[in-house]
């Protein structure tokens, strides 16, 4: 299961009012400190046990925090009856709540907390007009957008849709107000948590949180709990550039991971021990003879990839009976804004792009394997360089100017200009 954000210590944590459950946090603070007593590295597969997967059918998703302390009957109207905490839910959405960021009225999916104008201490001039300006572009993001995508509703449809890959599941998204069938087996509260914009030094991280929790219907217990966060960091003067470009990348690649991670963390990721990286092409040749990074003179590349089992999984019988025959692959390509390719089932270990990629332009893309199990269906990682383990598999960023957290450890593909 991912972990909260837990942030380093902080000179101060500078806050004027308190809202509803879910926040957005601004925080000054020094450069992190080495923390004694670190969380131990988890251990053993990062999703729910595959006795609880099999034990769930139909699964109602609703886009609010989970209530706490109440029973969950066959209407979910009467049974939360007065719950306001968290985030607004259904239409109140779409509303907005009305709230102040710095003097200005902004009506957003979430409180924000305003920041006073005199910082901590020790801070330089310079940086602080940095931090000013990050401050009042994200202001005028929030309170200029038409529609938000970090929502309750927009990443509980985005579950909702990875849910639907899965065909021993029947998935529904409903309103809070809609009632929920008796013979539903759980229930699956997506909102989110909080985000956090954390400035040290001359950097900002900002981390996205959310929280999916699982209930199942007959009994009202909670079966699983997933909390998950997104996370990048650059330079603020980065942040600041091309009107806050990095910001709106940051937000739009915040919720594709978070539906994502959510979905795949509950019902569709399976952990095989495996290798996987980028193969030798004939379209594709590598820079510095690096698998990972590759330039094409053509706009429609073969992208290739290697795979090989390494047995010892912990799964079962079934696990020692994946072989390339039940093995399919999932390719997707992005560049640095948005996903703008994606290929399903692929039945062998390369792949030709079919729709023209644009010239001059530097893409990162990837590939996860896809397991046939009798009936049902589960999915592998996404190829990433050194197994994910820069970036928490996609999770945390180490330069979203070069690339979004999501992307970063991709394999990048450079499609050359085109001669006139």
């Amino acid at each position: 299961m991912t972990g909260m954000f837990s942030m380093a210590k902080m000179g101060r944590m500078l806050i004027l009012a308190a809202g509803a459950t879910s926040v957005c946090v601004w925080a000054i603070s020094n450069p992190p400190e080495p923390q004694a007593g670190a969380e131990m590295e988890q251990t053993g597969p990062r999703h729910m046990p595959e006795e609880v997967r099999s034990s769930l059918r139909k699964i109602v998703v609703l886009p609010i925090a989970s209530p706490a302390d109440q029973a969950v009957t066959g209407d979910y109207k009467n049974a939360t009856k007065g719950f306001a905490g968290g985030m607004a839910s259904g239409s109140e959405i779409g509303k907005g709540i009305q709230t102040e960021v710095g003097g200005i009225p902004v009506g957003i999916p979430f409180p924000i907390l305003t920041m006073p104008g005199a910082l901590v201490g020790g801070i330089s001039g310079f940086t602080k007009r940095e931090i000013q300006e990050f401050r009042d572009g994200l202001t005028r993001d929030l309170a200029e957008a038409a529609s938000q995508p970090l929502t309750n509703d927009a990443i509980a449809s985005d579950v909702f849709w990875g849910l639907k890959k899965v065909p021993t599941l029947e998935p529904k998204l409903i309103a809070p107000s809609t009632p929920v069938s008796e013979d539903t087996d759980a229930i699956l509260y997506v909102s989110l948590s909080n985000i956090t914009i954390d400035v040290q030094g001359k950097e900002a991280i900002i981390t996205t949180s959310a929280n999916a929790t699982l209930r199942r219907l007959r009994d009202g217990s909670d079966v699983y709990i997933a909390d998950v966060k997104y996370q990048d960091r650059d330079t603020l003067s980065n942040w600041n550039e091309n009107d806050h470009a990095l910001w709106h990348d940051y937000v739009n690649f915040a919720k594709h991971y978070l539906g994502r991670e959510i979905s795949a963390e509950l019902f569709d990721r399976v952990e095989l021990q495996l290798e996987i990286k980028p193969a030798k092409s004939a379209t594709i040749k590598k820079v510095k003879k690096n698998d990972w990074v590759g330039i094409s003179k053509t706009s429609t590349p073969t992208l290739a990839w290697e795979l090989k089992l390494l047995g010892g999984n912990d799964y079962g019988p079934w696990a020692s009976e994946i072989s390339a025959a039940n093995i399919s692959y999932d390719v997707e390509i992005y560049d640095m804004d948005r996903l703008v390719y994606a290929a399903n089932r692929i039945p062998n270990a390369s792949h030709t792009v079919v729709d023209e990629l644009e010239p001059c332009k530097t893409y990162r893309w990837s590939v996860r394997p896809s397991y046939s199990l009798g009936a049902d269906h589960r999915f592998g990682e996404w190829m990433r360089s050194n197994a994910g383990n820069d970036t928490g598999n996609g999770g945390t960023g180490k330069a979203a100017s070069v690339a979004p957290a999501y992307i970063y450890d991709f394999a990048s593909l450079e499609i050359k200009c085109r001669r006139k």
